[in-house]
């Protein structure tokens, strides 16, 4: 988790349909009180757009069984493109009961052979389609397709977007009288 950064800030969110109260805002807000609720049939539409190509390598989404029952996805496709044109679905997960952070991989880490599943969160593709370390996408599409209990609504507590920290080192600088540990301030260390 210390190689990844959050990047849903930088994209543009919007959804299939909302419950009044409970769109995008609570969706990103930080709370885990607050939640998405859909309001319609199904599949319901998380869509999250950037505006160039963005390194992505999990969703992490945090859903209550406990508290939601029938309106907990039981079910959620990912999909990604460049636009809602042309999506391709690179993973379909299951959930049983799940309670609290739920990670999607979307690519397996180094030097992983598939990717790990809990019982609660179970890829119907461990492997990811052979991708490694992140994916490369300006449209993700989050599908609810099936609730717990056959419920209609959804209710989504959190969604977080997951991407590698940028492959930047600061090398140091010979003779150099402070020795700043952050990129931010590295090429203030000395005068050239």
């Amino acid at each position: 988790m210390d190689d990844l950064r959050e990047v849903g800030d930088e994209a543009a969110w919007s959804l299939s349909s909302a419950k009044p109260g409970n769109g995008v805002e609570q969706l990103r807000d930080g709370s885990t009180e607050t939640f998405w609720q859909s309001d319609g049939q199904q599949p319901h539409f998380i869509n999250i757009q950037f505006q160039r190509k963005v390194r992505i390598s999990e969703l992490r989404l945090f859903i209550s069984y406990k508290i939601d029952e029938s309106y907990t996805p039981s079910c959620i496709s990912v999909r990604i493109g460049t636009a809602q044109h042309d999506l391709q679905e690179i993973q379909i997960v299951d959930m049983k009961e799940p309670d609290g952070w739920i990670t999607i991989r979307l690519a397996r880490l180094g030097g992983e052979a598939q990717c790990a599943a809990t019982p609660s969160c179970v890829p119907r593709d461990p492997e990811i389609g052979g991708a490694v370390d992140f994916i490369r996408t300006h449209f993700i599409q989050l599908a609810v397709l099936a609730n717990h209990q056959n419920g209609r609504d959804a209710h989504i507590r959190q969604i977080q977007v997951h991407g590698p920290r940028s492959s930047y080192r600061p090398h140091q600088v010979e003779g150099c009288a402070l020795k700043f540990h952050t990129n931010v301030m590295h090429p203030f260390a000395c005068i050239r």
